[in-house]
This record gives C-alpha cells, sequence and structure tokens, in this order.
C-alpha cells in the first residue's frame, strides 16, 4: 500500500502531500483495521496535513445533485454501482449505509462482453480469434443500448435490417489488413443480461430490478419511500442508452404489482397510496464517485480529519485504560479487568456518570 501511494502522489500526481489534503474512498463495509492502516500510512509516511476517507456510495450519490431528475439534495436513496467486474446495489439513508441489506449481482461489463463474444463466435463472422474479445468490447461500448421490450426488437430487426444493423470495421493485428462485421441482434442483446441474467448465467436469475426491490424491501420501511424516489445510476455499465428508463419502469411494474395484491388481500378496504419511483440518470454517471469526491472536496476542509484531531481523542482513552488497570484488583478475571475497563473509559469520555 505504501508503495503504491508513493507511485501515485510523487510520479503520477508530482505533488507535495505535506501541501495537500487527500480525500480517499473505500467500499461499502470497509473494515475499520483497512481504514486505520490507510491513516497509519498517510499520516506517518506522507506526513499529509489532513485526511477524509468517504464511501464510494455516498459520493455517487452527491453526484446526482447535478441531474435536473433531482428536486432536493438528499443523501438517501439506493445507489446501483455497476463497473466491469461487479454490480452493487446499496441503501443510504442520511449519508450512511444499510450494510445489511447491500447486495451484489454477478452481472457486469465483463459478463456484457462475454456474451457478445460468444455470439459473434457462433456467427463465424471472420473475427481474428486473438481480437475477439477486443472486438466484442468495442462494440459493446459503441453500438450497444437497452431495448423496452426484447421481442419487438427482433421483429424491427427482421422487419428493416438495413436501418437497424451496423458494420464494425477492425484492422488485423497481425497482417493489417481490414475486416468488416455486421453487428445486429448483439446490440440490444449483450445488456439485456442486466433483465435477463439466464441469458449468460444460469446460476443467476434475477434481474436488476427484482433486486433492487428486494434491497430496499429489506431496508426499514420508515426509509423505503425516500429509497424508491432516488435510484441513483453510477459506474461506466449504467451508460447504456435508456438504461434508466428500463429500470424505472420494470421497478414501477415490480411496485404496483405488490401494492394491488396488497389491496386484493383486504378484500378492496384498503387501498395502498402509491409509492413514486424514480431512477437518476445524469452526464456524470461513468465517473460519479469521482465527481462527488470533487464536490465534497472543494468545500471546507474542516471536515477532514488531522493528526492532531487523532491524537487528541485516543490518548485520554488509552491514558484511562491504563490507568484502569492499574486500579482494578489483581484478583480479578480477565473477563471483568476488560468491563472494568471499559467502565472507566466511558465516565472518562461522558457517556456515563
Amino acid at each position: 500500500m505504501e508503495k503504491f501511494m508513493e507511485q501515485v502522489i510523487f510520479k503520477y500526481l508530482r505533488a507535495e502531500p505535506e501541501d495537500h489534503y487527500f480525500l480517499m474512498t473505500e467500499p461499502p463495509l470497509n473494515t475499520p483495521e483497512n481504514r486505520e492502516y490507510l491513516a497509519e500510512i498517510m499520516f506517518e509516511s506522507f506526513n499529509i496535513p489532513g485526511l477524509y476517507i468517504a464511501v464510494q456510495a455516498v459520493l455517487a450519490l452527491a453526484a446526482s445533485w447535478t441531474s435536473r431528475q433531482v428536486g432536493e439534495r438528499t443523501l438517501t436513496g439506493t445507489v446501483i454501482d455497476s463497473g466491469d467486474g461487479v454490480t452493487h446495489v446499496i441503501p443510504l439513508a442520511e449519508g450512511y449505509v444499510i450494510g445489511s441489506c447491500i447486495k451484489h449481482i454477478p452481472v457486469a461489463g465483463r459478463d456484457i462482453t462475454y456474451f457478445i463474444q460468444q455470439l459473434l463466435r457462433e456467427r463465424e463472422v471472420g473475427i481474428p480469434p486473438e481480437q475477439s474479445l477486443e472486438t466484442a468490447k468495442a462494440i459493446k461500448e459503441k453500438y450497444c443500448y437497452i431495448c423496452p421490450d426484447i421481442v419487438k426488437e427482433f421483429s424491427k430487426y427482421d422487419l428493416d435490417p438495413h436501418k437497424w444493423i451496423k458494420q464494425y470495421t477492425g484492422i488485423n493485428a497481425i497482417n493489417r489488413n481490414k475486416f468488416v462485421i455486421d453487428v445486429g441482434y448483439e446490440r440490444f442483446l449483450g445488456p439485456e443480461i442486466f433483465f435477463h441474467p439466464e441469458f449468460a448465467n444460469a446460476d443467476f436469475m434475477d434481474s436488476i430490478s427484482d433486486v433492487v426491490d428486494e434491497v430496499i424491501q429489506n431496508c426499514p420501511i420508515d426509509v423505503r419511500r425516500p429509497l424508491y424516489k432516488n435510484v441513483v445510476l453510477s459506474g461506466g455499465s449504467t451508460m447504456f442508452r435508456d438504461f434508466g428508463r428500463r429500470l424505472q419502469r420494470d421497478l414501477k411494474r415490480v411496485v404496483d404489482a405488490r401494492l394491488k395484491a396488497s389491496e386484493e388481500l383486504s378484500g378492496g378496504r384498503i387501498k395502498p397510496r402509491p409509492v413514486e419511483v424514480q431512477v437518476v440518470s445524469h452526464h456524470m454517471q461513468r465517473y460519479a464517485v469521482w465527481f462527488g469526491g470533487s464536490m465534497l472536496a472543494s468545500t471546507s476542509s474542516s471536515k477532514f480529519v488531522t493528526q492532531r484531531k487523532i491524537m487528541k481523542n485516543t490518548v485520554p482513552v488509552f491514558a484511562v485504560i491504563t490507568l484502569s488497570l492499574e486500579l482494578c484488583p489483581s484478583t480479578c478475571s480477565a473477563w471483568n479487568r476488560l468491563q472494568y475497563c471499559l467502565l472507566w473509559e466511558k465516565r472518562a469520555l461522558g457517556w456515563i456518570r
């Protein structure tokens, strides 16, 4: 870790760490030991003046404030973070991650690339074998989109193929000859695995809309409506055209079906209030975490933790524990001695009298 940070700071940023505050990001449920180790390196090895460690999902939520869809700036919402390797669904309430409700989906950008590569290989379109993965990735980034109805999309391509089929031109890396392939169904079948993951993974059957609904339903009941109202997209794999629109439609259908079932079970006596579902897309979606971090870092530096603050908060506690160990009778068991230390620590911090 220390060598990595040394390369980042001195070789790439070309900055003096003593002159700059640092904002670092961490994934959800990062252990306190990892956070403490990072702070130790930054303060003791690089002597930085201040450090702030932010959760990536919180920064992505803050980045969504630039969207016109966002009426009020809030840190309550559901973040769908999809990169190259994995997709996470993370609920947040007032800036705090509800860790017990986080779920991950084994479908992300890499899986879409592999799926498109498989489709092209089955068609035998003449791609050089050593460039099949690179070609599939280029097609994914250039031509793919989310369709509203997969059956209608097939019919649309069959009725007017010249309008919808695109051509991709590549260059053979060995003999430098050009090769041209037609890109048809792959355009919408690739990203469709977000909503039909069984196309590419027989072990996982839940669509992303079902997973989002399950995550929100597992959260405390008083934050569910705000979580439905503010579903934020983050990461490069959420950049497909109409991704947010399709997710909002499917999620709304799931919620409305549950409300209708509740009304039918009550015999029509109870009519649930409609739930507003909104999926927020914005122009900084791909770099949402970075953009949210830049917004936070440009504000007052009072949020950053300094080494003086750390020493001020930790040294008295260590002193109290040492003093309490000396006052504790030597005949006490290890468990009683620990309880005795904690009691004195709470008294020193003012938690109890």
